[in-house]
């Protein structure tokens, strides 16, 4: 494809995006299609001549489009927001054209820099202490764009733990893994999976704080864990700390948490805002970013909440150096003479860098920091106006706080109903929402996402809703009311008792399996939902933790049983007073799991 070519397909591409946002309503929100779908429709082998790109563009949208997912669509109510718009897809065009690998300043210095001053910028904009801002005078602290929020919690796990682990070994020459059975970490059980995974990753414990009915961490649990963990010889040094949890959007009391960890020298706090984060930028949610002067580093990805399409996900820290120093692999083939510009290969996990801060750039200048304030209040008003609608209706419940664009709801009725309401909507193809545990009950997710989302899209959804809630309880009966009603479930005068107007769902025939499969229990067995309330309920698909006692039994069996083996090869007798190091942990009644 020569230039000419690819001015002309470019026009047609673009014509086709702005076709596919315009008329997006007329697309079911999801498919209904079945694994392996595509596998029929596309040959096994690739093509051996070039084919015309007028094919290609068919093939796609035949092909292709039938099995996405529109998250841009008004009636995707799942997950959070994807985050996309013009300038942020304009700004990644530009970086796609011009390919650079960013991974040190020598390697593309306009990357490297503009993303010191987006990183400055984006920390100003949302009211962030002045130790996270590289220009800000007697800062030690600075950012970076990394991946996603996976990938800010794990580098800031790895950060805390070369920390902690310079700090046991001293001027001794032991190997860093020698103190690894020694320390451990502390997160919500509503804070997100990524914490667990992040720890299994880099071999350290978890331990599972509790949270209270609102779904915030329990700042009184938290100090007894660690506490028995200090008294045990552990070395408590990273903790997890929420704001805008996935399974309910709560937010975590970060003062109470960051004075907790102030008192242990060994502790890092890291502040997860990957959806809720982006809220700082308006100053009536700040009060939820108090507390933030504790914090070692803070996460929010805007790519969820501030309109810059994937993959695009910011991390500040205190103190660079030790981020640095963590991560630190310089090659001479790295090594360039200009090494007071900054090297963001240091920064993370990947070598190789995108040029994210472009779009991010394009984002801020096109909408200014009082259009991205438009866009998120929109939100939070859309979704007071459902949990209003929600909480009219008796036959419903709210199960958290509405602070910003997420509403926890369920039939009050047991799970089972609802399981079938959220398969019902999912399965119409009309809207998309997900489930989650929260406070530890079973509830659908309703999450306003679409850029221009307006009320008329709310009040069509829960119409929609209603009539499949009607269907559904004409055979099962409610419960008494299991959570406290809001003063908003007082109808006032200006707002009417009719039903709310809407389109009438589209009643597809639903089988046991669909409806395992639309309402995102498929996966699992009975008893592993009934046993998620032991783990991390954020609304994936659960992943058990490992208990330190009994990885450590496991591990001295497996131990025992291989010195077994091998004695009787070797034709010798156990030993049977070999046994590992006892590491001591305490288990509380509430404090840990």
């Amino acid at each position: 494809m020569n230039v000419e070519d690819f001015r002309k397909y470019g026009k047609e591409v673009i014509d086709y995006i702005c076709q596919y946002s315009s008329n997006i309503e007329e697309r079911d929100v999801a498919p209904t299609l079945d694994p392996g779908y595509l596998k029929k429709l596309l040959p096994a082998d690739a093509p051996q001549s070039p084919e015309s790109f007028k094919d290609v563009l068919e093939d796609f949208e035949q092909k292709i489009m039938p099995g996405v997912v529109h998250w841009n669509h008004p009636k995707f109510f799942a997950y959070f927001p994807s985050g996309n718009s013009f300038p942020s897809v304009l700004g990644d065009m530009l970086s796609s054209a011009i390919g650079s690998i960013g991974f040190s300043w020598a390697s593309c210095p306009a990357a490297a820099e503009l993303e010191t001053i987006v990183m400055n910028w984006y920390a100003k904009a949302l009211g962030l202490p002045k130790a996270f801002i590289s220009d800000a005078p007697g800062s030690t602290g600075g950012g970076a764009l990394q991946g996603s929020a996976s990938e800010c919690v794990l580098v800031s796990l790895i950060t805390a733990r070369a920390r902690a682990i310079n700090e046991l070994k001293g001027q001794t020459t032991v190997h860093d893994s020698v103190f690894l059975p020694n320390l451990i970490a502390y997160a919500s059980r509503e804070a997100h999976s990524c914490v667990e995974k992040a720890t299994k990753m880099a071999l350290v414990k978890l331990r599972i704080i509790d949270a209270d009915v609102h779904g915030r961490m329990r700042v009184d649990l938290l100090k007894q864990a660690i506490q028995n963990d200090v008294n045990a010889g552990l070395t408590p040094f990273f903790v997890v700390a929420t704001v805008g949890t996935t399974g309910g959007c709560a937010f975590d009391d970060i003062t109470g948490i960051g004075q907790v960890c102030r008192q242990v020298s060994s502790i890092w706090l890291h502040v997860d805002g990957a959806y809720a984060g982006n809220s700082f930028i308006l100053p009536e949610m700040r009060v939820f970013s108090a507390g933030l002067e504790y914090a070692d580093s803070f996460n929010t990805n805007p790519n969820k909440l501030l309109l810059t399409n994937f993959d695009a996900s910011a991390l500040w820290v205190r103190d660079v150096m030790i981020l640095k120093s963590a991560l630190n692999v310089n090659p001479l083939y790295l090594r360039h003479e200009h090494m007071s510009g900054v090297d963001y290969r240091h920064y993370g996990i990947p070598l190789s860098r995108r040029f994210r801060a472009l779009k991010l750039w394009f984002v801020f200048r096109i909408y200014g920091v009082m259009g991205l304030q438009e866009y998120i209040r929109n939100h939070m008003a859309l979704a007071k106006k459902f949990e209003m609608l929600v909480r009219k209706d008796d036959r419903f419940e709210v199960r958290n706080d509405v602070h910003l664009g997420l509403v926890c709801f369920r039939m009050r009725t047991v799970d089972e109903p609802n399981h079938t309401l959220l398969a019902m909507i999912n399965h119409s193809g009309k809207m998309h929402m997900t489930p989650a545990k929260f406070n530890g009950r079973y509830v659908i997710r309703f999450c306003v996402t679409y850029e221009h989302a307006c009320e008329k899209d709310i009040l069509d959804a829960w119409s929609q809703i209603k009539s499949f809630a009607e269907e559904i309880l004409r055979d099962n009966q409610l419960e008494i009311r299991s959570a406290p009603a809001s003063p908003e479930a007082e109808r006032t005068s200006s707002e009417p008792a009719a039903p709310v107007a809407g389109k009438p769902p589209i009643k597809k025939k639903l089988t046991r399996t669909k409806s395992l499969r639309f309402s995102f229990t498929r996966s699992i067995s009975r008893e592993q939902y009934q046993n998620q309330s032991e783990h991390l309920g954020d609304g994936a698909t659960p992943i058990f933790v490992v208990d330190p006692k009994t990885l450590q039994q496991n591990f001295q069996k497996a131990a025992e049983e291989n010195e077994r083996v091998n004695n009787i090869k070797n034709g010798t007798t156990a030993n049977s007073n070999t046994k590992l190091k006892d590491i001591s942990d305490v288990d509380t009644d509430e404090a840990s799991n």
